[in-house]
């Protein structure tokens, strides 16, 4: 019995020394993955942006693992669910930081949330690609953050300096403004380029509000706007305010020349979808359209693929604004970490201020700031747009480009009173 015991505690030992020699060969067979972490709002006022922008990430994730990954190691995306308040964002990035000790980050997504991240991502010296955040590094001037948005360096202006171009070069020109924004970062921020322009081009402000972000009811509102008889009216909202802000304008007839601006949910596919003929002509900035998306190589092969993800998914089913962004972002940290084979972030810093990059969403190079060294900014009018008609959005027809005149495919109508005709 004791032989018995004997003999089977040695081949027990000889089986877990051969286990233990076993284990170092398969952890080299299967390399630890990349890391990265970012928060997103998935759920609340910002959750169809930033649905469209985990869908590209996913997207991009796949295709790098695909290929065998980055330097040998697969990509593994680490996301937390902000729930569309910027308070919870320091968290969030000092946990995915200090606690799960992802590799690389990018993130948040909008003005908004990365203001708040900010300070946490310079506490550890780490470096971020933002989603369509603007006028960040003004404040930071922090050497490892990037953005991911084509306003280059416009900063806040780039949300009103075609659109007062445009007004400027109607005959008769207008003569007066009124600029309604929500109480928020973002909204704030683009205000601010907004009065700028109404003072270089030597207009009359004569009506200036904020409402509080939380605004479900535009009635009041609107008539005050209406009421102020402005030539031109300059919006900057959220997703959820748009579709009341155009309902109320509707509703208490209010009919300036130009109207407009930074409408952010006019962005949202389901949002043009709804308010059709509503939106008729509405002239907003954009960072990415239809119309591009056939000349920049690979960003109609990601749509389309991008397109099939989202009909399962249920989320926004063009993602023009934020899919090309996001997979551009995934397409950065790739190159930056192949070419420095380094996951260093002074490094990754470094090469990216110096670099080039071709991606879904066009080429581009980053300025010190962070932004794009270029602005590729557009202004696209609504024009003969139709109700519950969802490919109308597909080609850019109906949301032609106004400005730039080197991106220009068509013409504004005007004024806005005509459009609405239409």
């Amino acid at each position: 019995m004791w032989t018995w015991c004997s003999r089977a505690m040695q081949s027990a030992a000889a089986a877990i020394a051969i286990g233990a020699v076993a284990l170092p060969s398969a952890s080299a067979q299967t390399p630890q993955p990349i890391r990265v972490g970012l928060s997103l709002a998935l759920t609340g006022a910002g959750a169809a942006p930033s649905k469209v922008i985990n869908t590209a990430l996913e997207m991009w994730r796949d295709d790098v693992n695909a290929k065998g990954g980055v330097l040998g190691r697969p990509v593994e995306l680490v996301v937390y669910d902000d729930q569309s308040t910027p308070g919870n964002v320091p968290a969030i990035y000092t946990k995915l930081i200090t606690l799960d000790k992802v590799d690389l980050l990018l993130g948040p997504y909008g003005t908004n949330f990365v203001a708040p991240a900010m300070p946490a991502i310079m506490a550890h010296n780490k470096m971020t690609i933002s989603f369509t955040a603007i006028g960040i590094n003004d404040k930071f001037k922090y050497d490892k953050y990037f953005s991911m948005v084509s306003v280059g360096p416009d900063g806040v202006h780039a949300f009103s300096r075609g659109f007062f171009e445009i007004a400027m070069a109607q005959k008769p020109q207008p003569e007066t403004v009124a600029i309604l924004a929500a109480d928020a970062e973002f909204a704030r921020t683009a205000a601010d380029g907004a009065r700028d322009e109404v003072k270089k081009h030597r207009l009359k402000l004569v009506y200036d509000q904020s409402y509080p972000p939380q605004t479900t009811d535009f009635s009041a509102v609107m008539r005050a706007v209406r009421a102020a008889n402005a030539d031109v009216v300059w919006i900057g909202a959220y997703p959820p305010d748009n579709v009341g802000i155009i309902r109320a304008a509707d509703e208490v007839g209010l009919s300036p020349k130009i109207f407009g601006g930074a409408m952010i949910g006019m962005l949202v596919t389901p949002l043009k979808v709804q308010l059709g003929p509503l939106a008729n002509g509405l002239l907003i900035g954009e960072n990415f359209t239809a119309a591009q998306a056939q000349i920049i190589p690979g960003a109609a092969d990601f749509l389309k693929r991008y397109g099939v993800k989202a009909g399962a998914a249920g989320i926004d089913p063009l993602g023009f604004a934020w899919g090309p962004f996001a997979y551009s972002a995934g397409q950065v940290l790739a190159q930056a970490v192949t070419a420095t084979k380094s996951l260093d972030h002074d490094k990754l810093a470094a090469y990216m201020h110096h670099a080039k990059f071709d991606t879904v969403a066009g080429s581009f190079s980053f300025g010190s700031d962070g932004e794009w060294a270029q602005p590729r900014q557009v202004w696209t009018q609504f024009q003969n747009v139709q109700p519950s008609n969802l490919d109308q959005f597909r080609d850019g027809k109906v949301q032609p480009i106004i400005w730039p005149a080197d991106a220009k495919t068509g013409n504004l109508i005007y004024p806005y009173a005509e459009a609405r005709k239409k």
